[in-house]
């Protein structure tokens, strides 16, 4: 009897496809890489052989995080090529006008015996819609491009010495989101070796209680049979302070275990102190440890009430909010750890002390250090549900694969103490359908299947005109969530409160313009835990909706040569942009700041997401003499302006606290100052005009990285006249060197429609500034960068590798 197997066009095509990349890479491949199995998790990050589009190109060996999207495309010319950005790509100015495809990664390696071990593989995130091979079997797809997926490798693994090949195909082809995604294996991968009986990292929960002088902690997961867990809890000093064992597994087959460890005066993890413990697991059969697992975890509570607000620990919190996406500006989406930590640092240093993760979940990296510096995170799952925003997003595939990339988040974040709220969507358009009434409460359903400890929110925005709906229509979707997120629409706080009494609101999205009018609501109504402003900083894509120009008509984005968003506080390098400044009035982080808008006033058209254009600077060559309008902010009730120690003017400020004058551009130093009622000095600033550009300065976030090959070091580079003053009109060309165990990862500067390769060795500055990203290649010794430009001195720096 002959058996017949069925196989389909799709599987036929896929095994052509594989066999293809086989023989090609084969003939391309490096040495395979020997895996040692001496850790539970491996880096599998290093060499792998890229390919672009077709399986005739050349192969190169990339690193991960990888990024095709930012690389520069060939044919490179001045008008429809420039760096990754080519004029007629189909993503338009949405995607940043670069281009996404199909794409090939391979990786061989020899392994040790496994001694009754498991091996997996676990990617963090490819973009988009993955293929993973081992051997020539296929493991799966993975539509998803934000959310990890694991495979198991152990059945299909070659003998112990023998080459092992893991292939994968990544497609990112069409509009696939609104925003530019970045193509390939962006996030880190790991091998994952695990004993046959193991802990599951994944099914770990772990929560907290605690009263006036006691907390306790507590660890549920799933246990094999005959097993039982020796858990400890550590303190930061690595002092154990509570232990427990958990009964023994005498069923049949694996079964949940909960272990209570309880903790006299804990110390608590909170945003101005995010003090962690460490919870140390031990899986334990006839008195041998089989599995360990270390997890940070921070004791806290959260509670939200219509009548008190949000409070942490007890403590009334307003969140101060920033959304973000998820790249990493000149380095495009590739999640380096050093870049994820970098961009968290910058936006808690210019007041925010939450993130909204729009549109994704995040990098597991992001939530580790926002769990370390005390970032508070509302997580969020999607941008679409059932109905599309562009032609080939997610929503192709959330009707099979929401319910396992939303469970596969939850699992992932939920002992991270930084999030606080878990979000299920961003202005869904079908949020008050049935299907979508019944995809609310499946994603609901499936987080507190998992979580019970953290409020809901989705974003919810009005609709557009013209529809004969209603934002009153949207009050059922609403009454599903424990808190409902509105998108620019602070004018509806008070008035929906009188409508549905138990409300609890916070604005997921407000642009800067509006934020005094938001965050006087945030301020003065308990129902309202906070703003999140659109956005804390510049994203690739969405190109000009923040901007300010000079122009008979305005649109909602802009296009070539625009290619990023120029609506955040920072921009992509991480200077502070001028809304930042206002905002750190309405925060009361500085009593006073000055902006001097530009010469040209006429025809300005400035965006619902944009700001008028002004900077902290008074230096104008070519204008002297000439008046100019200065705006000063601050919550003081007068401002005095002083010119070169003359004064000139005493203001009332207004109720937009700010105060206006003209003053003519002359050299020297214009001083404002904030007075109170009677006059009293309360607050300083002053910007002083500057000379001629005359020198480099180069100043590195740090002088010392580890020699890894995914360590980064971030050089700022200005230019600075002979008083040591950053010159805010030079935008000039200059030329980098670099010498020593590191590569260029990018550099450029913060100007969103000045197209340019970020991966040549060499900048244009914008309003005196650049960035260069240096990465190790896993050497030590002395990196030693040069920076020069026609007529200046110039600038040096050393970084140490080790």
């Amino acid at each position: 009897m002959k058996m017949i197997v069925k196989i389909s066009l799709r599987q036929l095509f896929l095994a052509a496809c594989l066999l293809t990349a086989l023989t090609t890479f084969a003939q391309k491949a490096p040495k395979p890489a020997a895996i040692h199995l001496n850790q539970r998790e491996i880096r599998f990050d290093d060499n792998w052989l890229f390919s672009k589009d077709s399986l005739k190109n050349d192969f190169r060996i990339v690193q991960l995080p990888h990024d095709w999207s930012i690389e520069d495309l060939p044919g490179q010319n001045d008008s429809t090529i420039i760096g990754p950005f080519y004029k007629y790509s189909p993503l338009k100015e949405q995607g940043a006008y670069t281009l996404g495809g199909t794409a090939w990664y391979q990786k061989s390696f020899t392994l040790p015996e496994l001694q009754g071990h498991l091996l997996h593989i676990r990617f963090d995130g490819v973009y988009m819609n993955s293929d993973v091979w081992i051997n020539g079997h296929h493991l799966g797809n993975h539509p998803y491009g934000y959310t990890p997926f694991t495979y198991n490798l152990t059945p299909y693994l070659l003998p112990a010495g023998k080459p092992n090949t893991i292939t994968v195909k990544v497609k990112n082809e069409g509009l696939t989101s609104r925003w530019y995604t970045g193509s390939g294996i962006y996030r880190h991968v790991f091998l994952v070796n695990l004993p046959a009986e193991h802990l599951d990292v994944d099914n770990i929960a772990i929560t907290s209680k605690f009263d006036a002088t006691n907390a306790t902690v507590c660890v549920n997961t799933a246990i094999p049979k005959d097993t039982k867990l020796h858990i400890r809890l550590l303190d930061a000093s690595n002092i154990v302070i509570a232990e427990s064992d958990s009964e023994p597994n005498k069923n049949t087959e694996t079964n949940n275990s909960t272990t209570t460890l309880t903790i006299p005066n804990p110390q608590l993890w909170s945003p101005d102190l995010p003090y962690r413990y460490k919870t140390e697991i031990s899986l334990i059969k006839n008195n041998t440890t089989l599995d360990q697992l270390i997890i940070p975890t921070g004791i806290r509570e959260i509670k939200i009430d219509p009548k008190t607000g949000l409070l942490i620990n007890g403590i009334h919190t307003l969140l101060k909010g920033a959304n973000i996406h998820h790249d990493n500006g000149l380095l495009g989406a590739a999640a380096f750890d050093r870049a994820e930590e970098r961009k968290i640092i910058l936006l808690k240093q210019n007041g925010f002390n939450a993130i909204r993760t729009a549109h994704n979940p995040p990098s597991p990296k992001f939530l580790e250090v926002c769990d370390s510096l005390g970032m508070l995170v509302i997580d969020e799952a999607f941008d679409v549900w059932q109905q599309e925003k562009t032609p080939a997003d997610y929503s192709r595939f959330f009707p099979n694969h929401h319910t396992s990339d939303l469970a596969s988040m939850v699992r992932r974040d939920r002992n991270h103490p930084s999030v606080i709220i878990w979000s299920i969507g961003n202005e869904i358009p079908e949020r008050i359908e049935f299907r979508g009434t019944l995809a609310a409460q499946d994603l609901i359903a499936t987080i507190k299947s998992l979580d019970t400890t953290r409020p809901i929110t989705a974003a919810f925005n009005n609709f557009r005109p013209g529809t004969t709906d209603k934002w009153e229509d949207a009050d059922e979707a609403l009454a599903l969530l424990d808190i409902a997120g509105y998108n620019y629409m602070w004018d509806y706080y008070y008035l929906d409160k009188k409508r549905v009494k138990d409300r609890i609101m916070v604005g997921t999205a407000t642009s800067a313009q509006n934020l005094q009018h938001a965050w006087n609501h945030v301020e003065g109504l308990n129902f309202i835990i906070g703003d999140f402003v659109w956005s804390g900083m510049d994203y690739l894509g969405e190109a000009g909706i923040g901007h300010s120009i000079y122009a008979e008509k305005d649109s909602l984005r802009l296009s070539w040569p625009w290619f990023n968003a120029w609506c955040g506080d920072l921009d992509i390098t991480g200077e502070k942009k001028p809304q930042s400044y206002y905002r750190d009035i309405i925060w009361r982080r500085s009593p006073i700041e000055i902006l001097v808008h530009t010469p040209d006033t006429v025809n300005e058209k400035t965006s619902f997401w944009g700001w008028p254009d002004e900077l902290p600077r008074w230096s104008y060559p070519g204008h002297l003499k000439k008046p100019m309008k200065v705006r000063v902010f601050t919550r003081a009730k007068y401002v005095k302006l002083e010119q070169n120690g003359e004064v000139l003017a005493t203001k009332e400020t207004g109720q937009d606290l700010s105060a206006t004058f003209e003053v003519l551009v002359k050299p020297g130093t214009i001083v404002a100052n904030a007075l109170d009622r009677n006059k009293q000095p309360v607050g300083v600033k002053f910007l002083v005009s500057t000379s001629e550009p005359a020198a480099i300065v180069l100043r590195a976030d740090t002088n010392v990285i580890k020699a890894d090959a995914e360590s980064l070091s971030y050089i700022n580079v200005e230019v600075m006249d002979k008083e040591g003053n950053v010159v805010p009109y030079a935008d000039l060309p200059l030329q980098i060197k670099i010498s020593g165990p590191a590569t260029l990862a990018g550099a450029g500067s913060g100007a969103p429609n000045r197209m340019a390769s970020f991966q040549q060795l060499k900048l244009t500055t914008f309003r005196g500034k650049g960035l260069i990203i240096l990465r190790n290649n896993g050497h030590s010794g002395k990196i030693k960068v040069e920076v020069s430009g026609d007529q200046l001195k110039t600038g040096r720096i050393t970084v140490k590798a080790k």
